[in-house]
């Protein structure tokens, strides 16, 4: 019966071959490869416990009388948005788990993007002919911030209230525009007319996941296409993809990886407290929190907002609030436009057009690891400046000190991350090691006479030509691209 009912599917749809070849693909074995697997496990933890939310909560600015379980807030005039928030996180049952799941997931899924974007530009893998790829990587990156910030603005408390306020404000400090796309997207002035929590949902829930979920089989269907990148190693060349099947392989192993991924989101948003909305309170335009930072994603914003100086230009009857306009919009707009433009920039100017699916050792590229370095310790050093209030609290020393502090230490530092990184990329690299291979430790010994003797440690899984596995696995090569198929479109999986 089962075997009838497929083949009379496959009569129709022709899906046995795609799937076979599906099957077929080849994967590397390396640990690295599996950070986009957690990006795309964590995103099917948002969707999962998202759906289940959007059952409780109630995307409206409409105010009502509390009368819920949490005490401290019976008989208090909140959002419904506001008290269905804290509905779920203590009338229905695992509302708080599924809460704080949906929170850790987005940490995780915007981390895990973040991660393995790293691998993928220090490693070149955004080379010939993965540039398009890397487009779409930094697409989806752009994308779960944005939807990051819609999610934690819905329980409209007053942290996120907050954030909604200065997003309202960046819109504003855009020149002609500005103001017109703050009156569309709030429907008036702030705090608009109480539809900006029913627009922020639809957006969350709908548009932007639908262009992820586009952008992410967009990404796995170039994926298949152009084959796995690799690290250099026994046996491995431009033209093959060396490494373990779908099937059984990688499916087995993947699915483990898939477990364990929603263990750890589970066990967080079980055990570790993230955004206790009844502690902060319903959002009140005229009042701010304190001491409190936005998601990690959104402090390198929020700290390069707090050490921008308070300059503004006047001109033409117009005042440009430089203070918001510089720090919001020009600074993550020019890092974004780095990012997506850099497969370009490089290839422009090492003129190297040739395709690429082995991957270079980061100490090989020394100006690449360097600009890779230096770029992460500034946005490292906006992410620290996001807490000069607490930062001055807790050692006791003025903000304004704190606030100078961060506004030299954040143009000087990646100068100095660039130096240093570069020269430990140039001496590291003159050393001579053969690319591929690894320095050997030596093991110390002391002899029965009390004689102290050095010999060379046993090999590790990957150095030079030899290949130790604890679980000895059978060895796949597959052609790396149609571009390099064999004669006759013939594609080889040699066991």
């Amino acid at each position: 019966m089962i075997d009838k009912s497929l083949r009379w599917i496959d009569d129709r749809l022709g899906i046995a071959k795609g799937g076979r070849t599906f099957l077929d693909k080849i994967f590397p074995d390396h640990w690295s490869f599996m950070l986009g697997e957690i990006a795309l496990y964590s995103f099917i933890l948002l969707l999962a416990t998202g759906v289940f939310l959007s059952l409780y909560y109630v995307p409206s600015a409409h105010e009502i009388v509390y009368h819920g379980t949490y005490v401290p807030l019976q008989g208090q005039r909140v959002s419904e948005a506001y008290a269905s928030s804290v509905s779920l996180s203590f009338d229905v049952r695992t509302g708080l788990l599924m809460r704080q799941a949906h929170h850790w997931a987005a940490d995780i899924f915007l981390g895990s993007i973040a991660v393995h974007m790293a691998r993928v530009f220090f490693t070149g893998a955004f080379r010939k002919p993965r540039e398009f790829n890397w487009l779409v990587g930094v697409s989806m990156l752009i994308l779960g911030i944005v939807n990051g910030f819609l999610g934690y603005s819905l329980p409209d408390d007053l942290v996120s209230g907050t954030g909604i306020r200065i997003a309202f404000s960046i819109i504003e400090s855009i020149p002609v525009v500005g103001s017109y796309l703050g009156f569309f997207l709030f429907g008036g002035n702030y705090p608009g007319s109480g539809v900006i929590i029913p627009r922020f949902f639809t957006i969350h829930v709908l548009i932007v996941p639908a262009l992820i979920v586009g952008l992410l089989a967009a990404h796995l269907g170039l994926l298949v296409k152009q084959k796995h990148t690799q690290f250099p190693g026994k046996g491995r060349t431009e033209k093959n993809v060396v490494g373990t099947p779908m099937f059984p392989t990688f499916i087995a192993k993947t699915t483990g990886f898939l477990f364990m991924s929603t263990a750890v989101t589970f066990l967080l948003g079980g055990f570790a407290q993230i955004n206790p909305v009844w502690q902060f309170g319903q959002y009140q335009p005229y009042q701010i929190s304190y001491a409190v930072q936005p998601d990690w994603y959104m402090g390198w914003l929020d700290g390069a907002l707090r050490i921008m100086p308070s300059w503004e230009w006047v001109g033409w009857g117009h005042t440009l609030p430089l203070m918001v306009f510089l720090p919001a919009v020009v600074f993550p707009g020019l890092i974004f436009t780095i990012l997506m433009a850099w497969p370009f920039i490089e290839t422009a100017w090492t003129k190297d057009r040739e395709y690429h699916n082995l991957l270079d050792r980061p100490r090989d590229r020394p100006k690449r690891t360097a600009a890779g370095a230096a770029m992460l310790t500034l946005l490292l050093m906006v992410f620290f400046a996001s807490s000069t209030d607490v930062l001055a609290n807790f050692f006791q020393l003025p903000l304004e000190a704190v606030l100078w502090f961060f506004r030299f230490v954040v143009p000087l530092s990646p100068i100095v991350a660039y130096y240093l990184t570069y020269k430990i990329c140039v001496e590291m690299r003159e050393a001579g090691e053969d690319v591929g291979e690894r320095k050997r430790a030596l093991v110390v010994k002391r002899t029965a006479e009390g004689e102290y003797i050095t010999e060379p440690s046993l090999p590790r899984p990957g150095d030079g030509h030899v290949e130790l596995d604890a679980i000895p696995l059978p060895t796949f090569i597959d052609t790396a691209g149609p571009e390099l198929a064999t004669p006759g479109g013939v594609r080889r999986v040699i066991r």
